[in-house]
């Protein structure tokens, strides 16, 4: 597996990590607790040496399964989780909170469910907006300065607000969503990013498991599945969409690869800082997902799939709106 460096930080990671949330959390029942170990060791058997995960997913039990997964191999993987919440004693998030002392307090928790002595990547999960982006980056800078967290990251976070954390403590990464299907941060985000030297982890860098083709608007999604209530994922949005999942699909059948890993490849070919964290519990999706890292893209395959994508309109909001009002503040 190639490495990869985020922006300027220092932190080098596999170029395609793993995103660990959906053995958890919000994709239906979560994976059995010995077969997600499996798949988390197979992953670093493989190469991955970048694991994401947050207090958020369970909660609390996708750190616990990491913890023990990665034991064995702890100081040659890095870990990245995030805060940003607080949670009902039923488990559901009760609104946000990184106040700098909730931080602190999340960092002491985390460490303990995670099995080691530091973070590696500590992500603000999403802007709160009660709480100045200078005192939550402060907080993290103490927690680097007592050697509990080693690099600050953002998640969905505006430029303004990126720039604002950076001045304080330099950011290392930022973790948005961006994919084939989703490619506004090319706006302002990866322009931002570029100029700060900050590194971009994609999430949902196959669109939430549409742009592997595996999904079309016939397909039904377990109760606990987070995509129903997702716009983009309504039938007659799915039905619009295909569009844009049939010209993957051309692509790859033309260089006798998968669809997924053309959208990954192409992810990989945006930038030398870019580093996409694919989630799957399945086995051959992840050994998929890794072989995407080989897959060369030529410029004139770029340029095929940009002209052929500036004549598509992907259908469907990515969040409700309830939880879009938490992006990009």
């Amino acid at each position: 597996m190639q490495k990869r460096r985020l922006g300027k930080s220092g932190l080098e990671v596999s170029a395609i990590g793993l995103g660990c949330m959906g053995l958890s959390y919000g994709y239906g029942p979560a994976t059995e607790t010995q077969e997600a170990i499996q798949l988390i060791r197979a992953a670093f058997e493989s190469g991955v040496t970048f694991f994401d995960t947050a207090e958020a997913y369970g909660p609390y039990k996708n750190e616990e399964l990491l913890g023990e997964a990665l034991a064995p191999f702890r100081d040659q993987v890095v870990i990245a989780t995030k805060f940003g919440f607080e949670f009902n004693a039923e488990g559901g998030q009760s609104g946000m909170n990184s106040r700098p002392e909730h931080i602190r307090e999340v960092a002491e928790a985390a460490l303990k469910r995670l099995r080691t002595d530091r973070i590696d990547l500590f992500y603000q999960h999403r802007v709160d907006p009660n709480v100045p982006i200078e005192d939550v980056a402060g907080m993290v800078k103490d927690l680097i300065k007592e050697g509990k967290v080693k690099h600050f990251g953002l998640s969905e976070a505006g430029a303004h607000t990126i720039r604002r954390a950076h001045a304080v403590q330099p950011v290392a990464a930022l973790q948005s969503e961006y994919s084939l299907w989703w490619r506004e941060p090319e706006q302002e985000i990866l322009p931002t990013l570029e100029e700060l030297g900050i590194g971009f982890v994609p999430f949902s860098p196959l669109g939430k498991g549409f742009l592997t083709g595996a999904i079309n608007e016939s397909t039904t999604f377990d109760a606990k599945d987070f995509r129903n209530v997702v716009p983009r994922f309504s039938p007659e949005a799915r039905h619009a969409n295909q569009t844009l999942v049939d010209l993957l699909g051309r692509i790859a059948a033309g260089k006798h690869v998968t669809s997924a890993q053309i959208a990954l490849s192409w992810l990989l070919a945006q930038k030398s800082w870019i580093v996409p964290i694919p989630g799957t519990s399945k086995l051959h999706r992840l050994k998929e997902n890794i072989n995407a890292a080989s897959v060369e893209l030529t410029l004139d395959d770029l340029r095929e799939i940009n002209e052929a994508l500036s004549k598509i309109t992907v259908q469907g909001d990515r969040y409700p709106a309830n939880l879009q009002a938490r992006i990009n503040r």
